[in-house]
């Protein structure tokens, strides 16, 4: 099969069009023939080496597909020729994978491949954050960074749905873009510092801010929360440059910028960091099935639809992070198998 192989860590160049072996299908596993797959932040750090449990070069990245079961796991329900999305940890960036039959998820007939890949990562994310561990309420307040983003669109139609009120940092190209979605106060961060904003219009405080940046971000984050409030954290985007290269260095700087919180300060302040990582979730996984199900629901009754940014071939996989990298996408990026 073909496959896309980061042959050593680096910037997209580092990425190689190969044929390799089948995936080797273990007991309780399911192959899928691959049909779209999600680009998240996270594949671009699994190429530079920055990803937590990252394999040794050269090593396929990846991690959400959407497509056909080719050979389903024994006793799992699944039939040869059901469509289907799932999560893999690595390799997804090839026309088969095989993975855990507990991570695959049956999709509705009418959606497409493209929006199915565009699902699990990015609205189990923000859906997981929001609404699971953070149980936000109708009338609170979110800030969500990276708006205009896979994760950002995701939390904000949900926000939409459950009559949240949005703040949004976004580049000045994407400002438009986060008013049409319906977010209530875009923020450009190229010219406004966003806890200025948020003290601005909620002196004491707001409920949530989902921040995917770290370093300083994280710090500045959660100054902007008010009495029981939750700063979640579920990216370190600040570790990776704008060129798409492998910079120890730079991550080293941003893991010094990260604020330490202290346990007494929480108490004192009535707040919560919640780490969101949904690959350590073995042990909650009818938990994460059921939320991904009410998604399935939402998009069936049009209350949230995936904004697919770009979509590339397989063989462009380096295109599309390039692209990523310089934050030219609004929405999800995806690429597509034949």
């Amino acid at each position: 099969m073909r496959a896309m192989v980061v042959r050593r860590y680096g910037a997209p160049e580092v990425f190689e069009a190969r044929e390799v072996p089948d995936p080797a299908v273990k007991p309780g596993e399911t192959l899928i023939r691959v049909r779209a797959i999600g680009v998240n932040f996270a594949d671009l750090l699994q190429r530079m080496g920055l990803y937590p449990g990252t394999p040794r070069a050269p090593f396929v990245p990846g991690m959400e597909v959407a497509g056909l079961i080719e050979r389903p796991a024994e006793g799992s329900g699944f039939h040869a020729g059901d469509r289907v999305v799932a999560f893999t940890s690595f390799d997804a960036y090839a026309e088969r994978v095989s993975t855990l039959a507990s991570r695959v998820y049956a999709i509705p007939d009418a959606m497409p491949f493209e929006d199915a890949a565009a699902i699990p990562v990015n609205y189990l994310t923000a859906y997981h954050a929001m609404f699971q561990m953070g149980n936000l309420q109708p009338g609170d307040r979110i800030l969500v960074h990276g708006a205009a983003g896979g994760v950002g669109i995701a939390a904000i139609q949900l926000a939409r749905s459950r009559g949240l009120v949005l703040f949004g940092t976004a580049g000045p190209s994407k400002q438009e873009t986060l008013r049409r979605m319906g977010v209530d106060h875009p923020i450009d961060y190229e010219k406004e510092d966003f806890v200025e904003v948020v003290r601005r219009i909620a002196p004491r405080g707001i409920e949530m801010v989902m921040d995917p940046i770290g370093g300083k971000s994280f710090s500045k984050s959660y100054r902007c929360l008010g009495p029981t409030g939750r700063l979640v954290i579920y990216g370190f985007s600040a570790a990776a440059g704008p060129d798409g290269k492998r910079s120890l260095w730079r991550g080293a700087k941003a893991y010094a910028q990260t604020r330490r919180y202290h346990p007494l300060e929480l108490m004192r302040r009535n707040v919560s960091v919640i780490g969101i990582h949904l690959g350590r979730m073995e042990e909650r996984a009818e938990m994460l099935r059921g939320e991904l199900e009410d998604l399935f629901r939402m998009y069936a009754t049009g209350q949230i639809k995936p904004v697919i940014g770009k979509t590339f071939p397989l063989a462009e996989a380096a295109a599309a992070h390039a692209y990523i990298h310089a934050r030219k996408n609004i929405g999800k990026v995806v690429l597509t198998v034949a």
